[in-house]
């Protein structure tokens, strides 16, 4: 079911809403992992990738989809937004 392989993708990694209170993480072995709020892990699962189409599918069997488009992912009537990863 899940085409994602363990290459690289550049869109894996973290991905958050302005306010933080959605926190997104695309593996890169084809799960997410979703918080929200205090909630770690809320919503976990498989994703699929299509060119700038995102495909999720939770350990529950309730699907949603998104789109990438210029660097922000627009998913569920969210806008969620590449963190930064902050050099050490």
């Amino acid at each position: 079911m899940n085409t994602h392989t363990t290459t690289s993708h550049p869109y894996i990694g973290m991905w958050v809403t302005e306010d933080g209170h959605v926190r997104l993480e695309l593996l890169q072995n084809g799960r997410y992992d979703e918080a929200r709020g205090n909630r770690q892990s809320a919503y976990q699962g498989s994703y699929t990738i299509k060119g700038d189409y995102i495909e999720f599918v939770d350990d529950t069997g309730f699907t949603a989809d998104g789109d990438f488009r210029e660097d922000v992912l627009y998913h569920a009537g969210m806008i969620l937004n590449r963190e930064e990863k902050q050099a050490k």
